[in-house]
């Protein structure tokens, strides 16, 4: 689940960066500068972006794709602690074998 955040995260940053080259190319000659003046404020932007945007597809990503788990979930632990899981009980002869 982190994975697939990380990835459309990363995708989503991409896309927008290459999207900024293109709209932004009559800043070029004027790179050095900016870079060196607000190049710490750019970083820092670009980082809260990063997670801000992590954020809102891992919850997304929770919210869709994890649906009914946690009923899921209470139902086997129920079945199991009841006794009626699908797990069998090992035997005692299995037991016995193994101490031998």
């Amino acid at each position: 689940m982190i994975a697939n955040a990380l990835i459309a995260t990363i995708a989503f940053l991409l896309a927008l960066g290459f999207w900024l080259l293109g709209e932004l190319r009559f800043l070029v000659p004027y790179k050095a500068v900016l870079f060196h003046r607000y190049g710490t404020p750019i970083l820092a932007y670009a980082t809260v972006l990063f997670m801000n945007l992590f954020a809102l597809l891992f919850v997304i990503n929770r919210r869709f794709f994890l649906k009914d788990t946690g009923r899921k979930l209470s139902h086997l632990d129920k079945q199991l602690h009841v006794g009626h899981g699908e797990a069998p009980a090992p035997s005692l002869d299995a037991i016995d074998e193994e101490q031998d």
